[in-house]
């Protein structure tokens, strides 16, 4: 088995994105899967470009796209993307599309191929905090997640496994932050590492049947 994983460049005026360093520091195999990283460029479209040349050159089993949710308190799976751009700042080339279909041929909505809720349980059993996600925003992460679904749907129909994941900032992220989450790099990447184990043990099964929604 192969697995994608990728990771954001920085953005935002962040000198470092912790979903590059971390995806950096994966093992070479995890579970007997093959793991490639990657790092994507937070630009729209030019994001879903890199992905797909990599997909292509690589023909992985299974894409895990990692990126930046700064506030939040730990991992967390995101159960869906939305054909929406409504981007609150401009990517890293200026760009900021308002209400726009990220394609026009696509669905409104594509839900994650990923075993979300196996991937939440294996991130606590190593002591760390997650929980499933129900929006993953309308900026580049969303973006990248709907671009990744669609491909899978339209082109690549033997990637059985596809999604995205948000990470919190690092703990060097928020000095200048009082107040706000933030996890170290060790267990940022130990969270991620956890969830590529739970995909590939869960490569040919049903998600668990466990409660995972929320209230607001």
């Amino acid at each position: 088995m192969k697995i994608l994983v990728t990771g954001f460049d920085p953005f935002g005026g962040e000198p470092i994105n912790p979903a590059l360093e971390a995806v950096k520091r994966l093992p070479d195999t995890i579970e007997g899967a093959e793991i490639k990283w990657v790092e994507i460029p937070t630009v729209f479209y030019k994001s879903a470009d890199v992905l797909e040349k990599n997909i292509t050159d690589f023909e992985p089993d299974a894409v895990l796209c990692i990126g930046q949710a700064g506030g939040r308190f730990g991992l967390t799976p995101e159960r869906v993307a939305i054909n929406q751009d409504d981007a609150r700042i401009p990517d890293n080339e200026g760009k900021q599309p308002i209400d726009l279909p990220i394609r026009e041929d696509g669905e409104p909505a594509y839900f994650t191929k990923l075993p979300i809720k196996a991937m939440v349980e294996a991130i606590k059993a190593e002591g760390l905090p997650a929980s499933v996600s129900n929006t993953a925003g309308t900026f580049v992460c969303n973006h990248l997640m709907y671009q990744l679904l669609y491909l899978v749907d339209k082109k690549f129909p033997n990637i059985k496994r596809a999604g995205f994941m948000h990470i919190p900032f690092m703990t060097e992220q928020v000095v200048d932050k009082p107040g706000t989450a933030s996890m170290n790099l060790d267990d940022i990447s130990r969270g991620i590492k956890a969830a590529v184990s739970a995909i590939v043990k869960h490569y040919d099964q049903d998600d668990l049947n466990i409660v995972g929604g929320a209230t607001h």
